[in-house]
């Protein structure tokens, strides 16, 4: 499959998936809609939307895979067919386990069994991190990394726009060319999600009509949980040659905006008494809301943060491996000055006077 292919397929399924959630809007109006108040919903939107956006994102993955599977090019055949048939099934449980708590609002725990579940997937079909020197340690951290992206893409999608166009950059630098194994098939289903993403960002931005629901998200975290091990915790184009620390620097520049998201919520709701898994509006997004920024501005901020950021993690990867070790020390440098900058906005006075006098119950 040529460059000039994949930019076509970009563009068809780009138009397919807005077309997709064009029809969706006009055939329901109610699908994906949980019964929730307004006092109990979680969302920072208060109007009700169709919750079904992740029915297009996975209908697209499908068509991506069998168009890269069945494509008559002699680079797939060099594919470890295990390999993407544990994405394949990783994301459609993923998938599954969204729309089923979309329909028929899922007790945490089941939710949570399917993301790990998802986790064990991976293992078996030989998808695992490779950072510790011991088999079962880095199982257990893949199962880990698992459940903790899943749960922080879904953690995330709590403002328009916000989860997509953060899926977007990551993604997009995963299937970069340096970054990318020899064959396209993975380049071909990472763009595939960002065209079905860009196409739902037509709805979803603010003010959004339609949302991609656990539907999406737990499809998306499934697909991005498998992606960030095949390309960024072992991905030896990008990493420094046994330096356990570059894997860390690497993974947390790609997935900085939703590590620092769920950081700050935990360690805030622990320092509250609060139960972190428990959703609110107490999010890093919603403190930038506090702050003065529109819906719009506050989507645009993250944007920026994870366009710079995967633009980092390609400049690296152009690298020679002797010239990286400088460039590694200043990504740490950056991540962590966006994590505190992140975390700063709810402990930013103003912010905080606003949260909480949007937190107290009127009387």
């Amino acid at each position: 499959m040529t460059l000039q292919n994949l930019v076509i397929l970009f563009l068809i399924l780009t138009v397919v998936s807005a077309l997709s959630n064009y029809l969706f809007l006009i055939w329901t109006r109610t699908l994906g809609m949980k019964n929730l108040t307004p006092t109990e919903s979680e969302r920072w939107s208060h109007s009700y939307k169709p919750a079904i956006g992740g029915i297009s994102f996975y209908i697209i993955f499908l068509v991506s895979y069998l168009v890269c599977l069945f494509y008559n090019n002699p680079e797939l055949s060099s594919i470890d067919e295990s390999v993407h048939q544990g994405v394949l099934i990783v994301v459609t449980l993923g998938f599954f386990a969204g729309l089923a708590d979309d329909a028929f609002n899922t007790i945490p725990w089941l939710k949570l069994g399917a993301q790990i579940m998802c986790g064990m997937v991976l293992l078996f079909f030989g998808i695992q991190i490779e950072f510790f020197e011991l088999v079962w340690a880095d199982a257990l951290l893949t199962v880990f990394w698992t459940v903790a992206v899943m749960n922080s893409i879904n953690m995330l999608d709590n403002m328009d726009g916000i989860t997509a166009t953060v899926s977007v950059f990551i993604l997009t630098a995963a299937c970069t060319a340096p970054l990318a194994p020899e064959n396209l098939f993975y380049t071909c289903i990472c763009g595939g999600t960002v065209a079905a993403l860009v196409g739902f960002l037509i709805f979803n931005w603010h003010p959004s009509r339609i949302f991609m629901g656990d539907t999406g998200s737990q499809m998306l975290g499934a697909l991005l949980a498998s992606i960030g091990v095949l390309f960024f915790w072992n991905n030896e184009n990008i990493i420094i040659e046994h330096t356990w620390w570059s894997k860390m620097v690497i993974v947390a520049t790609a997935f900085i905006v939703p590590i620092a998201d769920s950081m700050t919520v935990t360690i805030n709701r622990i320092k509250r008494g609060q139960s972190p898994f428990v959703g609110g509006k107490d999010h890093t997004t919603h403190h930038l809301s506090y702050a003065g920024l529109s819906d719009s501005k506050v989507a645009i901020v993250i944007a920026l943060i994870s366009a710079i950021s995967s633009a980092f993690i390609v400049f690296i990867s152009l690298l020679q491996p002797e010239q990286r070790s400088s460039y590694f020390i200043f990504l740490g440098i950056y991540s962590f000055l966006i994590l505190v900058l992140l975390y700063g906005t709810t402990v930013w006075p103003k912010a905080k006077s606003v949260f909480h006098l949007k937190s107290t119950p009127t009387t």
